[in-house]
């Protein structure tokens, strides 16, 4: 069982620096953490692609370790002073000293290891407990950060490739920047051991239905269809399929009871997989998932 940090404030796990603010950011802040500076500039290549993975990397290690960013063109006596030749370039403080770094661009994996090294070396723990990442990237993907949940989840899953949470979570982030493919991939791609674990079966469950509620047709429509001959299953199950896509829940779970109600075996009990499947993407802490499965039930030992 990892133990878990208090979950910092992410605002306060990368910051840019300036030549007036530097000790205070670098020096003082790394009496208490290790600070990671990152030495870049806006023209660099490389520097591009480093800088997301140490800050993906921080993110993950959850307080044990804090980043800071110096930009070399605007800040030339900072680089001068720490005999910055090149960029990119980084350097880990701690108590006030320099106590490792490397130039140039490295592997996720290798940023991981140096990380963990610095981390080490200053007697904390840099696992920062995985569970409480990956609780803090679903909060940052609750408030639309997408991109920042995204790279927690990856570093995550970069630690422990079986971690279902994480899986769903990234599945998640492609969803919401309308990337439905790699979505789905990602979840193809889970470990046998967890590739029906309940995060991962709610997110394959939500793509499907949205797959499906994009086909239902208009949802006015529907409702009058329906009013017009509530015998008409096939329209009352389209209408369902509308409301989840307009995010009627609870309309959706009422129309499918209805038709459960009235013929449980229409198309192959179609109505009842329906619910079942809306359940599952809404989870079980879902008050609607807990009432609809409550309603269902009576119906069926009636």
């Amino acid at each position: 069982m990892l133990e878990l940090n208090p979950a910092p404030d992410a605002t306060d796990l990368i910051k840019d620096s300036t030549e007036a603010t530097f000790m205070q950011d670098v020096v003082d802040a790394s009496m208490e953490v290790p600070i990671i500076v990152d030495f870049w500039a806006p023209w660099c290549g490389p520097c591009k692609q480093l800088t997301p993975a140490i800050e993906a990397e921080v993110k993950a290690a959850r307080g044990a370790v804090k980043l800071v960013k110096v930009n070399v063109d605007e800040n030339q006596q900072i680089a001068a002073q720490l005999r910055v030749q090149s960029i990119p370039t980084v350097y880990a403080f701690y108590k006030g000293q320099p106590l490792d770094g490397f130039q140039g661009a490295l592997p996720q994996s290798q940023i991981k290891q140096f990380i963990e090294k610095v981390v080490q070396a200053a007697g904390g723990d840099a696992s920062g407990g995985l569970d409480d990442a990956v609780e803090q990237a679903e909060q940052m993907l609750e408030e639309g950060a997408v991109g920042d949940a995204a790279q927690v989840f990856a570093a995550v899953l970069g630690e422990q490739p079986d971690h279902a949470r994480a899986i769903a979570g990234l599945a998640r982030a492609y969803m919401e920047s309308g990337d439905v493919e790699r979505a789905t991939a990602t979840l193809d791609a889970a470990p046998a051991s967890v590739a029906n674990a309940p995060e991962i079966a709610s997110v394959r469950a939500q793509i499907e239905l949205t797959a499906a509620s994009g086909n239902a047709g208009e949802l006015d429509a529907l409702t009058a269809a329906v009013a017009a001959a509530p015998d008409d299953h096939q329209a009352r199950f389209d209408l369902a399929l509308a409301q989840i896509g307009a995010g009627d829940n609870a309309g959706a779970i009422d129309s499918l009871l209805e038709i459960f109600r009235r013929d449980r075996e229409w198309n192959d009990g179609a109505a009842k997989d329906q619910l079942f499947k809306l359940f599952d993407a809404m989870g079980p802490k879902d008050p609607l998932t807990a009432t609809g499965r409550r309603r269902l039930s009576s119906m069926i030992f009636a």
